[in-house]
């Protein structure tokens, strides 16, 4: 059996021994050197040289023995692998790969993989019955639909005959009306008819004068209908009427419908206590905020305006389709819009007011002109009528970049902002970078105008 020997050096060695050492050393090295020599020059004086060789090194220990070093056998039951340094974690890794599993291992294996294989079929199964109830649900929720539209369809059905039953009955009144009036033209026809014939019987016969002036009264007694036929029409006006009526049941039809999609995206905003100036008192349910003429003596926040009258929603756009709606109604000065959370709060430069700054956007309305601003630029709206507005829908797009300010009665654009309104507003993004509040702000009116009262967001079941 084969021993291993550990190499002990000794504590304390002379130096001239280190140098004999040292001096043998170079002579085997020497030696070494000239038996390889030896073997490549003759070609079959292998044996020689492997012999001499090997005897190298044996001479070799026998003089570091000599000269002081000795070796300890190890411990013979050892079976380990002496390494010179321990191994990095990466070669244990890959020994550890390398190194072949025992059948334990194996069957431990192959049980985890049976039971990550039921997992995974249990998830399928799992998923394929949502993929079958996501299909049903749909399904009942189209076929809803289908019974409310069916249920408008039959309603307008219904009102369609309603109205093209008058329209009948008025043409049957006004045929009824005409037919007597012809009646009566018929007959005063065949009267004028008789008159004529009798006249020329008169005439072929050379009767008495007395006959011609009998036929001459019979002419004279006469008499036509009356000509009030003029009068007998149908209700034209009525039906002029009734064509306005039903363009504004559709246009307002129309509206609504639009408006009943964007509130699929209607989500509840409060305002935010902390944004607000110290003279706009919130209502309690937190939607609805008046100005006061006293300083609420609260402290002062480090978010609140202190020169602007505006206040912030509490809730956060960060993504997706939002809708909602700002009673104005009540206030005769009012800027309704969205603005960054990076909108300063303190002073009264433009960059605290609405669409003074590339950090919000808004419409305004003051002294009877309604404008949309954004970045300190600001255009007319479109689509305004003589009618003042009632209330203001907001429409957001986040992941699109896009915001449209609806007159939320008729639902009329009066304005659009999006990436395409480069040419007026200077955009520098495509989308939205930050989050995005809902805001609303007093705006002082003229001078003879009373200070604006109430702006409110509306509930959702108010929309």
């Amino acid at each position: 059996m084969c021993c291993k020997l550990k190499l002990v050096t000794q504590e304390h060695t002379h130096p001239a021994l280190l140098a004999q050492r040292y001096r043998n050393k170079q002579q085997r090295t020497q030696s070494s050197e000239m038996a390889e020599r030896e073997s490549c020059s003759l070609g079959n004086g292998t044996s020689t040289a492997v012999y001499t060789n090997l005897l190298a090194p044996s001479e070799g220990i026998h003089s570091l023995l000599q000269d002081g070093l000795s070796f300890t056998p190890l411990d013979a039951s050892s079976d380990g692998t002496i390494q010179p340094f321990s191994r990095s974690p990466k070669l244990q890794r890959k020994a550890a790969k390398t190194a072949q599993p025992s059948q334990e291992q194996l069957t431990r294996r192959i049980q985890e993989l049976q039971a990550e294989t039921s997992k995974t079929e249990a998830r399928i199964q799992s998923l394929k019955k949502r993929k079958a109830d996501l299909s049903r649900t749909t399904e009942v929720m189209k076929q809803q639909v289908r019974e409310h539209f069916e249920n408008m369809r039959c309603i307008l059905k219904q009102d369609e005959q309603v109205i093209l039953d008058s329209l009948e009955l008025d043409l049957r009144h006004t045929r009824t009306k005409l037919d007597q009036v012809l009646k009566k033209w018929d007959n005063y026809h065949d009267q004028v008819t008789k008159s004529i014939s009798s006249i020329q019987r008169t005439l072929s016969k050379s009767t008495t004068a007395k006959e011609g002036e009998q036929g001459h009264s019979e002419t004279a007694s006469l008499k036509k209908p009356d000509t009030s036929e003029k009068e007998i029409r149908l209700n034209e006006e009525r039906f002029e009427r009734l064509l306005k009526t039903l363009s504004s049941i559709a246009k307002n039809l129309k509206a609504r419908l639009q408006r009943k999609t964007l509130l699929l995206d209607s989500f509840p905003i409060m305002i935010d206590r902390q944004s607000c100036h110290n003279l706009i008192r919130v209502t309690s349910e937190g939607r609805g905020m008046s100005f006061s003429g006293s300083a609420c003596p609260a402290p002062e926040h480090p978010l609140q305006f202190d020169k602007v009258c505006c206040a912030l929603g509490s809730s956060p756009i960060t993504a997706g389709q939002s809708y909602w709606e700002v009673n104005v109604r009540c206030c005769s000065a009012w800027a309704v819009g969205v603005a960054y959370d990076t909108l300063e709060r303190k002073g009264n430069d433009k960059g605290a007011k609405l669409g003074r700054n590339r950090n919000s956007w808004c419409v305004e309305f003051q002294s009877r002109n309604l404008t949309a601003w954004h970045n300190n630029r600001h255009i007319s709206c479109q689509g305004v009528g003589q009618t003042p507005i009632r209330k203001v829908g907001v429409w957001v797009n986040y992941d699109k970049g896009q915001l449209i300010f609806y007159d939320a009665k008729n639902m009329v654009v009066l304005q659009k902002f999006s990436a395409a309104m480069t040419p007026v507003f200077d955009r520098a993004h495509h989308q939205f970078t930050q989050p995005l509040y809902p805001a609303i702000r007093f705006l002082r009116p003229p001078d003879n105008q009373v200070w604006p009262n109430h702006l409110e967001f509306c509930s959702q079941k108010f929309l």
